[in-house]
């Protein structure tokens, strides 16, 4: 890979890694600010309100990724990505200001769902306009790789808010984690947003945007009549993500909450397993995406579908019981290693099966709706299993959704060796019926 490759890597990566900061310790910290904007009661019913309202985030993400991508599209990808970073600078920034129940009743719950909208319009954007750009930016035989650092920055930006999280809890008491600290975070996410604004601004077009003609004059790129013409690969993009996003967020975002709350591990130690767990899983991530451009996309998303099939449960019920550090490192990180068939490549696929004119909103919108039907309610999901006591339903429910997955990888086509340049000549033609010869 040239200079101009990698620096355009890096300038997505970072911007990438700040969003998911900001969006992450919303999750990560929700065990200390729950309180803080319900009136006291039941623990478990604060925090599944306040993960109600994580949710909520999710589904705005359509919104954003009709817009954004729309955005992405029409205007090119750097201004959709300048966009994102502004929207979730505003978001961490009222949040890290909004007004507990105790000072202003309902209305701190009222500026936390602002903010959280605003999270999930940049968001709905923001994975799209980042997974096209990082495809579109890499040479043809390095796509898997350049495209895995989106969740090498994804992963980097939730290590950031769980280092941060590890610090505050060793350095400040418990009360001032839940008074005031967990503020913190999302002042840190604001002032970082602020640097990637001006990095993003100074970013480089992808040359197959760039030199694309038609892309950029088509008046139905980046429309919904565009993207009903790839109808097809539209659905393809939801199944495909259906199984992963669950298996995901469950392995991560949760994580944490499960550790302590479930498994009874102290919530620092919870912390520290899915900060190594999650360091690991990073660094996986370049690995598997090279080796996706070696053998192919499926091999990958196929060893994933069928390892979340029938390991999750096993899994889970072995970290309810593991009871310290080691055995519940080494149980997630099997299970990270199982998400990462998906995690590495899972961008640049979604990515391949679109024309250039309609990339972004194509990757965005689908995905997003995917999101917000199964990843943005995984927690809610196992918290809702939990309070009513049945907690194993919830495993079960995410090895059902990576089976559902698993029957889309075995029947869809191998998107490796599909020519970017080629594909973006007419957005009115089928891109998958375009797969070259290996």
């Amino acid at each position: 890979m040239g200079r101009e490759q990698w620096k355009k890597i890096w300038v997505g990566s970072a911007g990438n890694m700040v969003e998911w900061f900001d969006w992450f310790v919303y999750a990560s910290f929700a065990v200390y600010f729950a309180d803080a904007f319900f009136p006291k009661g039941n623990d478990t019913a604060n925090l599944m309100n306040t993960m109600g309202i994580f949710a909520v985030g999710f589904f705005m993400r359509p919104v954003g990724g009709w817009l954004l991508g729309r955005i992405g599209d029409r205007r090119g990808r750097k201004a959709a990505l300048t966009l994102t970073v502004t929207l979730m600078s505003a978001s961490a920034v009222l949040i890290a200001v909004a007004p507990t129940y105790a000072v202003a009743g309902y209305g701190g719950i009222a500026v936390l769902l602002v903010a959280r909208m605003l999270q999930g319009l940049s968001v709905g954007g923001e994975y799209a306009a980042s997974a096209t750009y990082l495809t579109e930016a890499s040479a043809p035989d390095r796509r898997g790789f350049a495209s895995s650092f989106q969740y090498v920055s994804m992963t980097a930006g939730q290590l950031l808010g769980l280092g941060l999280q590890i610090i505050l809890q060793r350095s400040m008491s418990e009360q001032a984690l839940h008074s005031w600290a967990w503020r913190i975070p999302f002042i840190v996410g604001a002032l970082g947003a602020g640097i990637v604004f001006y990095l993003r601004r100074n970013m480089l077009e992808t040359d197959v945007y760039a030199d694309d003609d038609h892309a950029q004059t088509d008046p139905d790129r980046g429309t919904m009549k565009a993207l009903w013409a790839h109808r097809r690969e539209a659905f393809l993009v939801i199944a495909l993500t259906m199984g992963g996003t669950v298996a995901y967020y469950t392995y991560t975002t949760y994580l944490t909450k499960y550790l302590s709350g479930t498994a009874g591990l102290s919530k620092p130690t919870a912390s520290l397993v899915s900060f190594c767990a999650l360091f690991l899983f990073m660094c996986l991530q370049p690995l598997a995406g090279r080796l996706s451009d070696r053998i192919g996309r499926r091999p990958l998303l196929i060893t994933f579908a069928i390892g979340s099939t029938f390991l999750t449960v096993p899994i889970m019920t072995l970290l309810k019981h593991a009871g310290s550090f080691w055995p519940a490192l080494g149980l997630s990180m099997l299970a990270l290693v199982v998400v990462t068939g998906y995690t590495s490549i899972n961008a640049c696929v979604k990515a391949e099966l679109f024309p250039t004119g309609i990339r972004a909103l194509g990757v965005a919108l689908p995905y997003a709706i995917a999101n917000a039907l199964f990843g943005g309610t995984a927690e809610y999901v196992a918290l809702w299993f939990k309070n009513g006591g049945i907690e194993s339903g919830f495993y079960w429910y995410v090895s059902g959704c990576a089976a559902v997955s698993l029957i889309v990888y075995l029947t869809m086509r191998e998107t490796r060796t599909i020519d970017l340049q080629r594909l973006g000549k007419g957005a009115g033609d089928g891109p998958t019926d375009r797969v070259l010869a290996s």
